[in-house]
């Protein structure tokens, strides 16, 4: 086996792993990135030994990308043509890419696409109520945070994924829907900025919103700022996105215990609505940094959820323990490798043949 570097870019953070076949030799992040060239050349420089391949976390893959590809010419052309879809994310990840190919031109690359887990939603989940020139356009609900959901699924018995529902909750969140391993609904729609109540980002919005203020002097730029950066927790508590903050406010500021119950309003609710769709509910997941780290959240969603079987060990959910449940439903606490799933995705596209590193 050989080694695998996995590049995970965000906005303004960039995560990397290196994989000796399924194990991480090295993990590393750094935050506050304004230039993603200079911290992924700095990462390059700083690595005792060249990788066999390098393989990136793209968020968004449009309607054609449904699987992890190798880049060549012809696809990173292809990539650029995706940014209007992402303008918030794909730029610093295709800037990544390129850093790689600057310093490395005979290095393979992959990327992964969050949105390729989400392929098999079924028509009535993906499809919005527009018109169909729209739809062909790819004007669709895609889903995103892909990756780690495939890291979920990845990592539970086939009998733990016949009727799940998997809450990804961190500063971005969403949830899908899983029947038998798949994905068959999801939060998150055209953008990640739908879908649930988020650090910056106001998940669900009637359109009719938008068109409000478009008539009363904002345009698409600040509209963007709006949902991507200055709504979510941080609009309601009117100081601070961060769910830890707000944990700790919360008995002296009603405006954190309002955005606290909001987040898990729309949580529980959707949870609600995701048994719907599955027929019944047999394994409930809390991963991502507040799903994994911050238990009373977990246990105010799941609060009132009797009625679906979830009955929630205190104890263990205070302790942070893997399974936090005593009904038949069964809820559990796992941590998501997104590095783990691009290491393993580029793997399999390269095959398993040793790739000279040069």
């Amino acid at each position: 086996m050989t080694a695998i570097l996995a590049f995970n870019s965000g906005s303004s953070s960039l995560k990397y792993a290196v994989f000796d076949g399924d194990r991480a030799v090295a993990r590393d992040a750094v935050d506050g990135v304004t230039d993603v060239r200079r911290a992924v050349l700095g990462v390059l420089d700083q690595l005792a030994t060249r990788p066999a391949a390098v393989g990136h976390r793209l968020v968004h893959g449009g309607p054609d990308h449904v699987a992890p590809a190798r880049v060549d010419a012809a696809l990173r052309t292809a990539l650029d043509r995706l940014v209007p879809l992402s303008p918030l994310h794909l730029p610093a990840e295709l800037a990544a890419i390129d850093a790689v190919a600057s310093r490395w031109p005979d290095a393979p690359q992959v990327v992964c696409f969050d949105t390729a887990f989400h392929q098999t939603l079924p028509p009535v989940a993906r499809r919005l109520a527009l018109p169909a020139a729209l739809d062909a356009a790819g004007v669709r609900r895609y889903g995103f945070h892909g990756l780690s959901y495939a890291s979920i699924v990845s990592a539970l018995p086939p009998a733990r994924l016949r009727r799940a529902v998997i809450a990804h909750l961190g500063s971005g969140a969403s949830m899908a829907a899983i029947r038998d391993g798949r994905s068959v609904d999801t939060t998150m729609g055209f953008s990640p900025s739908g879908g649930l109540v988020m650090a910056t980002r106001p998940g669900d919005l009637d359109p009719g919103v938008l068109v409000y203020l478009l008539d009363h002097g904002h345009d698409a730029r600040s509209l963007e700022r709006l949902i991507n950066h200055e709504s979510g927790l941080r609009a309601l508590s009117e100081t601070t996105g961060d769910m830890r903050q707000l944990l700790e406010q919360r008995a002296a500021d009603p405006r954190a215990a309002l955005a606290i119950d909001v987040f898990c309003y729309h949580a529980q609710k959707t949870i609600g609505a995701f048994a719907a769709v599955l027929g019944g509910l047999e394994t409930l997941v809390f991963t991502g940094g507040i799903g994994e780290r911050a238990a009373p959240i977990r246990a105010e969603i799941c609060r009132g959820l009797e009625f679906l079987g979830i009955e929630l060990d205190e104890a263990g959910n205070a302790a942070g323990a893997p399974i936090i449940s005593t009904g038949r439903c069964e809820v559990r606490v796992m941590h998501t490798d997104e590095e783990r799933e691009i290491a393993r995705a580029t793997r399999r596209v390269l095959g398993e043949a040793p790739i000279g590193a040069g």
